[in-house]
């Protein structure tokens, strides 16, 4: 199955290089979206988890509540890189690997969206998944209506984009263990409200090229197993999404 490169690191083109075997256990993009709202339903589920544990020790003790949550966030930030290793290096092995990816990942959003919105001291979390609902709709009906065409300009387009945000993000982290101010990323600024922006954007981007992705490996006869697959690489983006949209909140409302 010949598919060009995507932006999206799960979506490599050598899971997607062999030609499948048409059978009636084939990959199907409803089957695909289904699995997407179970993994869904784990990460609320372990973010639920986290978020009450932070807010119940803060009730007691607030100075506390971040020292109670982040043995979980450390596990859910380890647990969901070994689990992403997992999936992408062995591909059949999703079906057990993208769910428990999926809790990892919500205790991890869990304990980072109640500190934030304890910091901010307003409902950050909820507009940022209310936001993060609508790109994601708006974006598959752009793409499923052809108004975004995926052609391979737009491709590499997106992809060169999210290299580039990569790059930033690598460069600013080594160069805060030498000093490097970083502000201007991190910060309220308007530089730093405007980069945030540009980065939702590219992610909401990314989005369409994960729809493209899955029905082109669905339209080619992939394994029933790519469902888990495909639903992954789509969560792994969603997941990136939240977060910057998360931060982008954060930062305006710092500015009150």
């Amino acid at each position: 199955m010949n598919i060009t490169k995507s932006s999206n690191p799960v979506f490599k083109e050598r899971v997607f290089s062999k030609d499948y075997t048409t059978s009636s256990d084939v990959m199907t993009v409803n089957g695909t979206m289904n699995k997407t709202a179970l993994m869904l339903l784990l990460v609320v589920a372990g973010a639920v988890f986290t978020w009450n544990k932070f807010f119940e020790a803060a009730a007691s003790n607030p100075e506390t509540a971040v020292s109670v949550v982040a043995p979980w966030l450390l596990i859910g930030g380890i647990g969901g890189f070994i689990t992403v290793l997992v999936t992408v290096f062995r591909p059949k092995s999703s079906g057990i690997s993208a769910p428990i990816y999926a809790v990892f990942e919500g205790l991890l959003l869990g304990g980072i969206s109640a500190i934030l919105e304890t910091q901010t001291e307003q409902p950050i979390v909820l507009r940022a998944v209310l936001l993060t609902f609508a790109v994601f709709a708006a974006m598959l009906f752009l793409y499923r209506s052809g108004i975004i065409k995926v052609t391979k300009k737009f491709m590499m387009g997106v992809f060169a984009a999210t290299a580039g945000i990569a790059l930033v993000y690598l460069v600013s982290f080594i160069g805060g263990f030498f000093g490097m101010n970083t502000s201007f990323l991190y910060g309220s600024g308007n530089f730093s409200i405007g980069f945030s922006l540009v980065v939702v954007a590219i992610a909401a981007l990314n989005l369409v090229l994960d729809f493209s992705f899955i029905e082109r490996a669905s339209d080619a006869g992939a394994p029933k197993y790519m469902e888990w697959y495909g639903a992954f690489g789509l969560m792994v983006t969603l997941i990136w999404l939240y977060l910057e949209i998360l931060r982008l909140l954060a930062k305006i409302a710092s500015r009150d």
